[in-house]
């Protein structure tokens, strides 16, 4: 079947897109599965089963690459949306600030020591939680085996405000001459294939320059092999977020871009089951990395075309869902670890241990979003807006 250019790629400034935010609700949703399915993984995590099922490995392959990325170009896409309806870019900077910053002290405060508080448990930590609260979380350095301060999940939310000033710079420095810049390379685009291959030649060039070099390495000021991938996906959302003459190109290219995430998800899924428990070879890392960046842009390009052919549509829980996401992504991560601490001992069957964590986790989700958005001084705390801006 071929697939037309659809008149809803071309967005005006004040129009909603409802298949991109039907498109962030599925990338959390998968989110919340991928970190359940690490429970039974065979790679390190916050928490284990006793038993690893390499079976999961195929799934949990198949969606490492591209989930981030597709959240991060989600992202740039809803911040380009957000600018316009803004009105400049200090009260876009200020309002990133306020959204991101407050719900990221709220979790690191509130979220992640329950989660820190287990890891360091389990390596013999002989105090209760209050305790570990008030006299060991607010430190810096190794405690029991652990890193401190650790983001946890809450990377995310760090990253995407760390580069939301850096575009807000990027586009005060810049100016016309930015605009002028991101134009001409917009054209030359635009022809052929190069909106698939040229990124993904790029993203290879700058991960497989720092990969023996640069460790990787979570946090804000040492992640350099992280930023060259993440940031680029949300300048890239930024980008496609207004310019409606690309998603043309998008949709003419995308047979071989499916055909490339196949082809790069085969080619992890094997490095990923033959090397289980060793280490691959420099050169086998360097092919996994590449397929990896394939396949991470070419699933962009994709699910952004799926999104806008098969899921522009409003609906009335579209709103809700949308609203609830952030809520979602800040509890559920911890929900999975002390439901899994809580319930791994009693050595329940792992399907029966799926289920368990996924009703728990969806459960908890749920409360903490439907009682936060009641009470109004913990709407800011968990990622939502205040009464008054949600009535404005």
């Amino acid at each position: 079947m071929r697939i037309e250019p659809s008149s809803a790629f071309t967005i005006r400034r004040n129009e909603r897109h409802y298949g991109l935010d039907w498109l962030r609700i599925a990338a959390f949703a998968l989110l919340i599965l991928y970190h359940i399915g690490m429970v039974f993984g065979p790679w390190p995590w916050v928490i284990h089963s006793p038993h690893r099922y390499w079976q999961v490995v195929p799934l949990l392959s198949l969606l490492s690459p591209w989930r981030l990325a597709l959240l991060f170009a989600v992202s740039g896409y809803a911040s380009r949306k957000l600018l316009a309806r803004s009105g400049g870019l200090r009260r876009f900077t200020a309002s990133r600030n306020r959204r991101l910053l407050i719900p990221f002290a709220f979790g690191m405060a509130v979220l992640v020591p329950i989660e820190m508080y287990i890891q360091v448990a389990d390596r013999g930590y002989p105090h209760g939680y209050l305790h570990f609260w008030s006299s060991d979380y607010w430190r810096w350095g190794s405690f029991y085996g652990k890193q401190f301060p650790a983001y946890e999940h809450l990377w995310f939310v760090i990253y995407l405000w760390a580069y939301t000033l850096v575009l807000a710079a990027a586009l005060r420095i810049g100016g016309a001459r930015l605009d002028c810049l991101v134009a001409r390379a917009l054209v030359w685009l635009r022809g052929g294939t190069r909106i698939l291959w040229v990124p993904i030649v790029l993203l290879s060039i700058a991960k497989l320059g720092m990969m023996f070099v640069i460790p990787d390495e979570t946090g804000l000021l040492t992640d350099w092999t992280g930023h060259a991938f993440y940031l680029p996906m949300l300048v890239a959302g930024f980008i496609l977020a207004g310019a409606p003459a690309l998603w043309p190109t998008i949709a003419s290219v995308w047979r071989p871009a499916a055909l490339t995430a196949i082809v790069a998800g085969s080619i992890i899924v094997a490095i990923d089951l033959a090397y289980l428990d060793t280490m691959p070879s420099h050169i086998w890392a360097m092919v996994d990395r590449t397929a990896r960046n394939a396949m991470a842009w070419s699933m962009v390009l994709v699910l952004f075309l799926a999104a806008d052919r098969f899921l522009n549509r409003d609906h009335r829980w579209r709103a809700t869902l949308g609203e609830a996401v952030f809520p979602f992504y800040l509890i559920h991560h911890s929900a999975i670890v002390v439901t899994a601490w809580a319930t791994l001992p009693l050595a329940f069957d792992p399907w029966s241990q799926f289920a368990i964590l996924l009703a728990a986790t969806g459960t908890a989700c749920a409360l903490f979003y439907l009682i936060g958005r009641r009470i109004g001084w913990l709407r800011p705390l968990i990622g939502l807006r205040s009464r008054v801006a949600s009535r404005g």
